[in-house]
Protein backbone atom coordinates (compact mmCIF):
# COMPACT_ATOMS: atom_id res chain seq x y z
CA UNK A 1 0.00 0.00 0.00
CA UNK A 2 2.84 2.39 0.88
CA UNK A 3 4.60 1.56 -2.38
CA UNK A 4 1.41 2.25 -4.35
CA UNK A 5 0.91 5.65 -2.63
CA UNK A 6 4.55 6.57 -3.23
CA UNK A 7 4.35 5.61 -6.92
CA UNK A 8 1.07 7.55 -7.25
CA UNK A 9 2.70 10.64 -5.71
CA UNK A 10 5.64 10.32 -8.06
CA UNK A 11 3.38 9.99 -11.08
CA UNK A 12 1.44 13.09 -10.02
CA UNK A 13 4.61 15.01 -9.27
CA UNK A 14 3.72 15.37 -5.59
CA UNK A 15 6.58 15.43 -3.09
CA UNK A 16 5.75 14.46 0.48
CA UNK A 17 8.28 15.53 3.09
CA UNK A 18 7.91 14.82 6.77
CA UNK A 19 8.77 17.72 9.08
CA UNK A 20 9.97 17.16 12.62
CA UNK A 21 8.36 19.09 15.50
CA UNK A 22 11.58 20.98 16.11
CA UNK A 23 11.74 22.13 12.51
CA UNK A 24 8.11 23.22 12.64
CA UNK A 25 8.85 25.29 15.75
CA UNK A 26 11.83 26.87 14.01
CA UNK A 27 9.73 27.71 10.95
CA UNK A 28 7.04 29.37 13.07
CA UNK A 29 9.67 31.28 15.02
CA UNK A 30 11.19 32.62 11.80
CA UNK A 31 7.82 34.10 10.80
CA UNK A 32 7.83 36.28 13.93
CA UNK A 33 9.44 39.40 12.47
CA UNK A 34 9.86 41.26 15.75
CA UNK A 35 11.66 38.28 17.30
CA UNK A 36 14.00 37.90 14.34
CA UNK A 37 14.89 41.60 14.35
CA UNK A 38 15.38 41.44 18.13
CA UNK A 39 17.80 38.51 17.80
CA UNK A 40 19.93 40.50 15.37
CA UNK A 41 19.87 43.63 17.54
CA UNK A 42 20.61 41.70 20.74
CA UNK A 43 23.44 39.78 19.05
CA UNK A 44 25.03 43.05 17.85
CA UNK A 45 24.66 44.63 21.29
CA UNK A 46 26.11 41.57 23.03
CA UNK A 47 29.05 41.42 20.60
CA UNK A 48 29.60 45.16 21.05
CA UNK A 49 29.65 44.71 24.82
CA UNK A 50 31.94 41.66 24.76
CA UNK A 51 34.40 43.61 22.61
CA UNK A 52 34.35 46.53 25.04
CA UNK A 53 38.16 46.95 25.03
CA UNK A 54 37.79 47.76 21.32
CA UNK A 55 34.34 49.36 21.09
CA UNK A 56 34.66 51.61 24.15
CA UNK A 57 36.35 54.90 23.35
CA UNK A 58 37.74 55.40 26.85
CA UNK A 59 38.40 53.43 30.00
CA UNK A 60 35.55 53.04 32.42
CA UNK A 61 36.96 55.71 34.76
CA UNK A 62 38.94 57.69 32.21
CA UNK A 63 38.17 61.39 31.89
CA UNK A 64 37.47 62.67 28.37
CA UNK A 65 39.27 65.96 29.04
CA UNK A 66 41.94 66.43 31.68
CA UNK A 67 40.67 68.71 34.42
CA UNK A 68 43.76 70.88 34.02
CA UNK A 69 42.86 71.54 30.37
CA UNK A 70 39.35 72.81 31.03
CA UNK A 71 35.91 71.92 32.34
CA UNK A 72 34.97 68.28 31.79
CA UNK A 73 31.94 67.75 34.04
CA UNK A 74 28.40 67.19 32.70
CA UNK A 75 29.30 68.10 29.13
CA UNK A 76 26.58 67.66 26.50
CA UNK A 77 27.24 65.20 23.64
CA UNK A 78 30.03 66.36 21.34
CA UNK A 79 32.72 64.87 19.09
CA UNK A 80 34.99 63.59 21.87
CA UNK A 81 32.09 62.18 23.91
CA UNK A 82 29.19 60.98 21.77
CA UNK A 83 26.83 60.60 24.75
CA UNK A 84 28.32 63.41 26.82
CA UNK A 85 30.18 63.17 30.13
CA UNK A 86 29.04 62.50 33.69
CA UNK A 87 29.53 64.38 36.95
CA UNK A 88 33.30 63.77 37.04
CA UNK A 89 34.05 64.00 33.34
CA UNK A 90 33.88 60.34 32.32
CA UNK A 91 32.62 59.29 28.88
CA UNK A 92 28.99 58.15 29.20
CA UNK A 93 29.09 56.08 25.98
CA UNK A 94 31.96 53.95 27.31
CA UNK A 95 30.35 53.57 30.72
CA UNK A 96 27.08 52.37 29.13
CA UNK A 97 29.00 49.66 27.26
CA UNK A 98 30.64 48.46 30.48
CA UNK A 99 27.34 48.81 32.33
CA UNK A 100 25.50 46.64 29.79
CA UNK A 101 28.08 43.91 30.35
CA UNK A 102 27.33 43.76 34.08
CA UNK A 103 23.55 43.99 33.60
CA UNK A 104 23.51 41.19 31.01
CA UNK A 105 25.63 39.02 33.31
CA UNK A 106 23.19 39.56 36.18
CA UNK A 107 20.17 38.94 33.96
CA UNK A 108 21.31 35.74 32.26
CA UNK A 109 23.08 34.19 35.27
CA UNK A 110 20.15 34.69 37.64
CA UNK A 111 17.63 33.57 34.99
CA UNK A 112 19.53 30.32 34.31
CA UNK A 113 19.78 29.59 38.04
CA UNK A 114 16.07 30.33 38.51
CA UNK A 115 15.23 28.07 35.56
CA UNK A 116 17.31 25.21 36.96
CA UNK A 117 15.74 25.44 40.42
CA UNK A 118 12.19 25.98 39.13
CA UNK A 119 12.41 23.17 36.57
CA UNK A 120 13.64 20.73 39.21
CA UNK A 121 11.04 21.70 41.80
CA UNK A 122 8.15 21.93 39.34
CA UNK A 123 8.88 18.63 37.58
CA UNK A 124 9.33 16.66 40.81
CA UNK A 125 6.21 18.18 42.37
CA UNK A 126 4.11 17.55 39.26
CA UNK A 127 5.32 13.97 38.81
CA UNK A 128 5.02 12.89 42.45
CA UNK A 129 1.76 14.72 43.17
CA UNK A 130 -0.09 14.14 46.42
CA UNK A 131 0.96 15.77 49.67
CA UNK A 132 4.44 16.62 48.40
CA UNK A 133 2.96 18.59 45.53
CA UNK A 134 0.54 20.41 47.86
CA UNK A 135 3.31 21.42 50.28
CA UNK A 136 5.65 22.65 47.53
CA UNK A 137 2.92 24.68 45.82
CA UNK A 138 1.80 26.26 49.10
CA UNK A 139 5.38 27.32 49.81
CA UNK A 140 5.55 28.75 46.29
CA UNK A 141 2.29 30.65 46.86
CA UNK A 142 3.69 32.13 50.08
CA UNK A 143 6.75 33.42 48.23
CA UNK A 144 4.61 34.85 45.44
CA UNK A 145 2.20 36.53 47.88
CA UNK A 146 4.77 39.09 49.06
CA UNK A 147 5.36 42.28 47.04
CA UNK A 148 8.45 41.53 44.99
CA UNK A 149 10.45 44.69 45.66
CA UNK A 150 9.69 44.73 49.39
CA UNK A 151 10.59 41.05 49.70
CA UNK A 152 13.88 41.64 47.86
CA UNK A 153 14.89 44.41 50.23
CA UNK A 154 13.92 42.50 53.38
CA UNK A 155 15.56 39.23 52.36
CA UNK A 156 18.61 41.12 51.12
CA UNK A 157 19.20 42.56 54.58
CA UNK A 158 18.41 39.24 56.27
CA UNK A 159 20.75 37.12 54.16
CA UNK A 160 23.57 39.63 54.65
CA UNK A 161 23.53 38.81 58.37
CA UNK A 162 23.89 35.04 57.90
CA UNK A 163 27.64 34.35 58.22
CA UNK A 164 27.68 30.81 56.82
CA UNK A 165 26.09 32.00 53.54
CA UNK A 166 28.82 34.51 52.73
CA UNK A 167 31.17 31.97 51.06
CA UNK A 168 28.30 31.20 48.68
CA UNK A 169 26.71 34.64 48.18
CA UNK A 170 29.62 37.01 48.79
CA UNK A 171 29.21 40.44 50.30
CA UNK A 172 25.86 42.21 50.17
CA UNK A 173 26.89 44.76 47.53
CA UNK A 174 28.49 42.32 45.08
CA UNK A 175 27.16 41.11 41.73
CA UNK A 176 27.30 37.52 42.99
CA UNK A 177 25.01 38.35 45.91
CA UNK A 178 22.51 40.01 43.58
CA UNK A 179 22.49 36.99 41.24
CA UNK A 180 21.85 34.69 44.22
CA UNK A 181 19.06 36.97 45.45
CA UNK A 182 17.27 37.10 42.09
CA UNK A 183 17.60 33.33 41.65
CA UNK A 184 16.08 32.84 45.10
CA UNK A 185 13.00 34.83 44.09
CA UNK A 186 12.84 33.85 40.44
CA UNK A 187 12.24 30.11 40.60
CA UNK A 188 8.62 30.17 41.86
CA UNK A 189 7.00 31.28 38.63
CA UNK A 190 9.08 28.79 36.66
CA UNK A 191 8.11 25.99 39.03
CA UNK A 192 4.39 26.69 38.57
CA UNK A 193 4.71 26.70 34.77
CA UNK A 194 6.76 23.48 34.65
CA UNK A 195 4.45 21.76 37.15
CA UNK A 196 1.42 22.54 34.98
CA UNK A 197 3.25 21.18 31.94
CA UNK A 198 4.29 18.02 33.77
CA UNK A 199 0.74 17.41 35.01
CA UNK A 200 -0.46 17.41 31.39
CA UNK A 201 2.36 15.12 30.26
CA UNK A 202 2.68 12.52 32.97
CA UNK A 203 -0.44 10.60 31.90
CA UNK A 204 0.66 10.40 28.27
CA UNK A 205 1.43 7.07 26.67
CA UNK A 206 5.20 7.51 26.41
CA UNK A 207 5.47 8.27 30.14
CA UNK A 208 3.30 5.26 31.01
CA UNK A 209 5.47 3.11 28.76
CA UNK A 210 8.60 4.34 30.52
CA UNK A 211 7.04 3.52 33.91
CA UNK A 212 6.05 0.06 32.68
CA UNK A 213 9.64 -0.52 31.56
CA UNK A 214 10.84 0.23 35.11
CA UNK A 215 12.24 3.74 34.52
CA UNK A 216 12.88 5.80 37.62
CA UNK A 217 11.31 9.18 38.25
CA UNK A 218 14.64 10.88 37.60
CA UNK A 219 14.97 9.17 34.22
CA UNK A 220 11.40 10.10 33.25
CA UNK A 221 11.98 13.73 34.22
CA UNK A 222 15.33 13.92 32.47
CA UNK A 223 14.47 12.08 29.25
CA UNK A 224 10.75 12.75 28.76
CA UNK A 225 9.20 15.52 30.83
CA UNK A 226 11.83 18.28 30.65
CA UNK A 227 12.56 17.87 26.90
CA UNK A 228 8.82 18.11 26.19
CA UNK A 229 8.64 21.23 28.37
CA UNK A 230 11.31 23.08 26.39
CA UNK A 231 8.87 25.70 25.10
CA UNK A 232 7.61 26.96 28.48
CA UNK A 233 11.15 26.75 29.86
CA UNK A 234 12.58 28.99 27.13
CA UNK A 235 9.76 31.51 27.55
CA UNK A 236 10.31 31.50 31.33
CA UNK A 237 14.03 32.02 30.73
CA UNK A 238 13.42 35.12 28.60
CA UNK A 239 11.03 36.55 31.19
CA UNK A 240 13.56 35.82 33.92
CA UNK A 241 16.32 37.73 32.12
CA UNK A 242 14.11 40.79 31.65
CA UNK A 243 12.87 40.61 35.25
CA UNK A 244 16.39 40.42 36.68
CA UNK A 245 17.72 43.34 34.59
CA UNK A 246 14.76 45.54 35.51
CA UNK A 247 14.96 44.50 39.18
CA UNK A 248 18.65 45.38 39.30
CA UNK A 249 17.86 48.82 37.90
CA UNK A 250 15.04 49.27 40.43
CA UNK A 251 17.21 48.29 43.38
CA UNK A 252 19.98 50.60 42.17
CA UNK A 253 17.45 53.43 41.93
CA UNK A 254 16.71 52.96 45.64
CA UNK A 255 20.41 52.78 46.51
CA UNK A 256 20.63 48.98 46.84
CA UNK A 257 22.42 48.26 43.59
CA UNK A 258 25.58 46.18 43.18
CA UNK A 259 29.16 47.30 43.45
CA UNK A 260 30.81 45.50 40.52
CA UNK A 261 34.23 46.47 41.83
CA UNK A 262 37.23 48.22 40.28
CA UNK A 263 35.09 51.21 39.38
CA UNK A 264 32.77 49.12 37.17
CA UNK A 265 29.13 50.02 36.77
CA UNK A 266 25.79 48.68 35.53
CA UNK A 267 22.81 50.15 33.70
CA UNK A 268 20.94 50.31 37.00
CA UNK A 269 23.73 52.30 38.63
CA UNK A 270 23.89 54.68 35.66
CA UNK A 271 20.14 55.25 35.90
CA UNK A 272 20.47 55.83 39.64
CA UNK A 273 23.24 58.38 39.12
CA UNK A 274 21.02 60.31 36.70
CA UNK A 275 18.29 61.07 39.26
CA UNK A 276 19.67 64.41 40.41
CA UNK A 277 21.33 65.23 37.09
CA UNK A 278 18.03 65.45 35.21
CA UNK A 279 16.76 68.14 37.56
CA UNK A 280 19.81 70.22 36.71
CA UNK A 281 19.12 69.88 32.98
CA UNK A 282 21.68 67.18 32.12
CA UNK A 283 19.18 65.12 30.12
CA UNK A 284 21.76 62.92 28.38
CA UNK A 285 22.75 61.28 31.68
CA UNK A 286 19.26 59.74 31.89
CA UNK A 287 18.30 59.38 28.22
CA UNK A 288 21.11 57.13 27.01
CA UNK A 289 21.20 54.68 29.98
CA UNK A 290 17.40 54.38 29.81
CA UNK A 291 17.63 53.80 26.05
CA UNK A 292 20.17 51.01 26.58
CA UNK A 293 17.95 49.42 29.23
CA UNK A 294 14.90 49.72 26.97
CA UNK A 295 16.63 48.18 23.94
CA UNK A 296 17.83 45.13 25.88
CA UNK A 297 14.53 44.46 27.66
CA UNK A 298 12.41 44.95 24.54
CA UNK A 299 14.61 42.66 22.44
CA UNK A 300 14.48 39.86 25.01
CA UNK A 301 10.73 40.35 25.46
CA UNK A 302 10.10 40.09 21.70
CA UNK A 303 12.24 36.96 21.53
CA UNK A 304 10.17 35.48 24.36
CA UNK A 305 6.96 36.32 22.48
CA UNK A 306 8.34 34.64 19.37
CA UNK A 307 9.23 31.51 21.32
CA UNK A 308 5.79 31.39 22.90
CA UNK A 309 4.08 31.66 19.53
CA UNK A 310 6.41 29.10 17.97
CA UNK A 311 5.81 26.46 20.62
CA UNK A 312 2.09 27.20 20.95
CA UNK A 313 0.56 28.07 17.54
CA UNK A 314 -2.78 28.89 19.22
CA UNK A 315 -1.30 32.23 20.28
CA UNK A 316 -0.60 33.04 16.64
CA UNK A 317 -4.20 32.17 15.71
CA UNK A 318 -5.59 34.27 18.58
CA UNK A 319 -3.46 37.25 17.67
Amino acid sequence: MTIEVASLNESLGVTVQSVSPGRMVLRRFRTHKAAMVSIVVLAVVTLWVLLSPITARYGINEAVIDINEGANQNLAPFAKAWFGTDQIGRDLYSRIIYGMRVSLLIGFASAFLSLAIGALVGSVAGLKGGRFDDVVMRVTDIFLAFPFLVALMVVRSTLANVPWLKPLTGEINTVRFLIFLFALFGWMGVARVIRAQVLSLKEREFVEAARAAGASNGYIIRRHLLPNSAGPMLVALSLGVVGAIVSEATLALFGYGPNPGSGATSLGLLVSEARTAVRAGYWWLALFPFAGLLIITMCISFIGDGLRDAFDPKHMVDS
